[in-house]
């Protein structure tokens, strides 16, 4: 094997050097990355800091489950349909197309991408809206799929991410259309701790949260970007009789992220926020509230979600708590969870759990894939009438034929 020579590594500081002069002076640069802790990569030249926290993201054993963790659509049996996975690589490019023409930090637009929907549920925000009624009514804390995507990587995983990474994941829900994205202040991971702990107990907390960094308002804006026109797409694929109104912007997925995506650039280019013009913030509006009334809203989306994955959410969550509070080391979640793969920051030095039994339920239901989650309720609960409950549209389903 063969490493870089003293000149070569030279040489990729100088190109690292000259590229950073390109960028915008509103850009974050890799030199300011922080780390609350010493890390071994420090010195590495070959990948900047940011691009470390990319590739230690996507190597986190979380990051797979993305696959199977639905988007919107979780009862069609349909390989064409978003997935979360999906999602977070169509949010990473639209936000790098942005930065790149802004001359921002791309690598750390990637890392805040790649990272922002690692904590997700299965079954979307019906999910998480369950998960968080039965953490709250145990614990008076809230669960938030952007935070818990930060525990999931700094406190579960161990990752030692930047500080603008895990701030740009943390404040990266955008469901508020904005004509304007200023930054927040981003300082040190003492401050950015309270922030984040505020989260878990104000119940509103998350939504005041603003990135710190413009590259995290890039990923945020995309987010929304992403995922208003790919959701409609996604309803005319499963021949869901709806129809949507036109725009300025469009209403095909392809028209809403071009025309978007322009406009951002267009509006925010040498300043130090982001800026959408009037006509493009008002369409934005219309979409998403389209958008929930047709789709989200709609009984072929929700029929299923209260009845079954509720109760079934609910009983996996107390027998969780129970395996946990008698220490029953057959149960999955001590076989499958707190286990070499993902339990090694859970305990201490003399092996006593650093966590709370409600966090532990929480963390092994939120990194469950939708079959996952079904699967594991069979396991556990053969006999229980709700595993019939389930109806899946299937690939030839009649309006697919």
């Amino acid at each position: 094997m063969k490493n870089p020579s003293l000149e070569q590594l030279d040489s990729l500081r100088a190109i690292l050097a000259e590229t950073e002069k390109l960028y915008s002076p509103n850009a974050c640069k890799n030199s300011q990355c922080i780390r609350e802790r010493k890390s071994k990569y420090a010195d590495e030249v070959v990948r900047t800091q940011f691009a470390i926290d990319v590739d230690k993201i996507i190597h986190s054993p979380f990051f797979n489950r993305g696959s199977d963790k639905t988007q919107v659509f979780s009862f069609f049996r349909n390989d064409d349909i978003t997935r979360r996975a999906s999602h977070v690589q169509l949010v990473s490019r639209i936000a790098r197309t942005i930065g790149r023409a802004l001359r921002l930090n791309t690598d750390l637009i990637e890392a805040i991408a790649v990272g922002h929907d690692i904590g997700h549920t299965p079954f979307g925000h019906k999910g998480e809206k369950y998960l968080n009624a039965l953490y709250n009514g145990n614990t008076g804390r809230y669960f938030n799929h952007n935070v818990h995507s930060v525990r999931v990587l700094q406190e579960i995983s161990y990752l030692n991410l930047s500080l603008q990474t895990v701030d740009g994941i943390l404040c990266h829900c955008g469901e508020k259309v904005n004509e304007e994205y200023p930054c927040g202040k981003l300082t040190n991971f003492e401050d950015f701790h309270e922030v984040y702990e505020r989260c878990y107990t104000e119940e509103n907390a998350v939504k005041t949260l603003r990135p710190g960094t413009l590259e995290g308002c890039v990923v945020r804006i995309s987010d929304m970007i992403a995922y208003m026109g790919k959701d409609r797409q996604d309803a005319l694929r499963l021949k869901m009789k709806v129809g949507f109104g036109d725009s300025v912007i469009g209403k095909s997925n392809l028209d809403v992220i071009k025309n978007v995506v322009a406009d951002v650039i267009a509006n925010s280019m040498d300043k130090p926020y982001l800026s959408v013009s009037r006509d493009v913030f008002d369409a934005m509006v219309r979409i998403k509230d389209e958008n929930n009334e047709k789709i989200y809203q709609s009984k072929e989306v929700n029929e299923q979600y209260d009845n079954t994955i509720r109760p079934m959410m609910e009983k996996l969550y107390r027998t969780f708590l129970d395996d946990l509070k008698k220490e029953n080391k057959s149960s999955p979640v001590y076989t499958n969870h707190l286990n070499e793969m993902f339990g090694n920051h859970y305990f201490d030095e003399r092996g006593k759990k650093k966590f709370s039994d409600d966090d532990i339920a929480v963390d092994f239901i939120a990194s469950m894939t939708d079959d996952y989650f079904l699967e594991i309720f069979g396991y556990l609960f053969p006999d229980d009438e709700l595993n019939k409950s389930v109806k899946y549209i299937s690939y030839f389903d009649e309006r697919f034929l």
